[in-house]
């Protein structure tokens, strides 16, 4: 049997095991990573630890403990009572102004991952204290991310069109963002309108109101606006200056620990560590297949498999399906160069099947195995996490099934 054949039956394996019985995934992935890597692969264990997600589990722990320490301190009540005054009290609107927002950010330049570190958290507490389905503003702020990611400002269209550019095809960006705009636009009507008014997977023993331990006043306290300065910090040296979000985030949050060390002796219990087990184990695990070239040799196989029309769906779901566990920005930048001589060799539209490839490959970071579907995972309040993550899963199911189709639908096929 080859060690194609073996790491992605073992990826299944423990995908299932995973999702059926009471074991965090992630503990399999590590476990698989060293019985797949060193016995198939050939790879040392060295060559192994370079794929530990080092940047996004800082990332992670950063972001879920500066929130954390922002809970205990009243500063997200007192954020999320400014934002109901701020729609009016229309609560259902929510969704659609973190969608906006979103973005907004990720189109003026923002990386998608650090635009959702940002909003997740307080679009989960949204959702936990007026009782919105956290699945469907977690999720609206994902597709909001991706609407915008592709502008010629933002990182993964400047990434896309540079790599076109080093080609012989033309892909304008006006195109290749509106498709991503559009296509993420309407994913959100969508699951707004199929799911906004579903129940949420309340946990045992937490009431499904939200608390009210806290008096939100008119004006914060002093901790309150040092907390609001530290995130206003936060986005101006991750938006402005490029730092690193992870950092910075635990920078602030000991910080204010510090000046607040009484209510925040346990703030680090909010730190979503089981979601980091997983991400870190899957990820871990993924690396592993890129550094063996596997994950490369399954889009060679499919670029290799005759009709362009064909061959371009079979693409678009090649990297949906990789891109749920792995990075979205990895998977373009392998894919991008495969697709190109199907294009040169074949009447299909750059443009089209470019955009599709892209759309494809970041739709589906809906998935807990991705940094913006851990954000949201690890940041969701009151809910059952096991059944919250099952949700999780179903959804970017459904996505990996029929967003490659749509994207393939309405990108490629009307141009071939």
């Amino acid at each position: 049997m080859s060690a194609e054949v073996i790491s992605i039956g073992a990826l299944l394996v423990m995908f299932v095991v995973g999702t059926v019985l009471p074991i965090n995934l992630g503990i399999l992935a590590f476990v698989a990573t060293f019985a797949v890597g060193t016995a198939s692969l050939g790879l040392t264990e060295d060559e192994i630890f370079e794929g530990f997600p080092a940047k996004l589990f800082v990332t992670i722990v950063g972001v879920t403990y500066l929130f954390s320490v922002a809970r205990r301190n009243g500063t997200i009540d007192w954020l999320v009572a400014a934002g109901v005054r701020l729609v009016r009290g229309k609560t259902a609107l929510i969704p659609w102004v973190l969608f906006l927002v979103a973005a907004l950010l990720t189109a003026f330049g923002t990386f998608t991952p650090a635009a959702v570190a940002i909003l997740a958290p307080i679009g989960m507490n949204f959702a936990y204290r007026y009782k919105l389905n956290p699945l469907v503003v977690g999720m609206m702020v994902i597709s909001g991310g991706h609407a915008g990611a592709f502008s010629p400002l933002a990182v993964s269209g400047a990434l896309v069109l540079g790599l076109v550019d080093k080609t012989e095809l033309h892909v304008s960006a006006v195109a290749l963002f509106s498709a991503s705009f559009l296509i993420n636009l309407v994913l959100s009507i969508l699951t707004y309108a199929l799911l906004a008014k579903r129940p949420v997977p309340v946990a045992e023993g937490v009431a499904e109101t939200a608390d009210d331990d806290l008096t939100v006043s008119g004006r914060p306290d002093w901790h309150q606006w040092l907390t609001l300065a530290c995130l206003v910090a936060l986005v101006v040296g991750a938006l402005g200056f490029h730092l690193e979000i992870g950092f910075l985030a635990l920078a602030a949050g000991a910080l204010l620990a510090l000046v607040d060390m009484k209510r925040q002796e346990r703030a680090v219990d909010g730190v979503s560590w089981s979601t980091l087990l997983l991400v870190a184990g899957m990820m871990t695990y993924i690396t592993m297949l890129e550094k063996a070239g596997v994950i490369e040799e399954i889009s060679e196989h499919a670029a290799g498999l005759g009709a362009p029309l064909i061959v371009a769906l079979l693409l678009c779901f090649t990297v949906a399906i990789t891109s749920a566990f792995a990075s979205s920005t990895a998977i373009l930048t392998a894919i991008i160069p495969i697709a190109v001589p199907l294009l040169l060799s074949s009447h299909l539209s750059a443009a089209g099947l470019i955009a599709a490839l892209a759309v494809s490959t970041t739709i589906v970071d809906t998935s807990p195995f991705s940094t913006n579907g851990a954000l949201v995972l690890s940041n969701a309040r009151g809910v059952d996490a096991r059944r919250f993550y099952r949700q999780i899963i179903g959804y970017t199911g459904g996505i990996v099934a029929l967003g490659p189709v749509v994207a393939w639908g309405a990108l490629v096929l009307p141009w071939s």
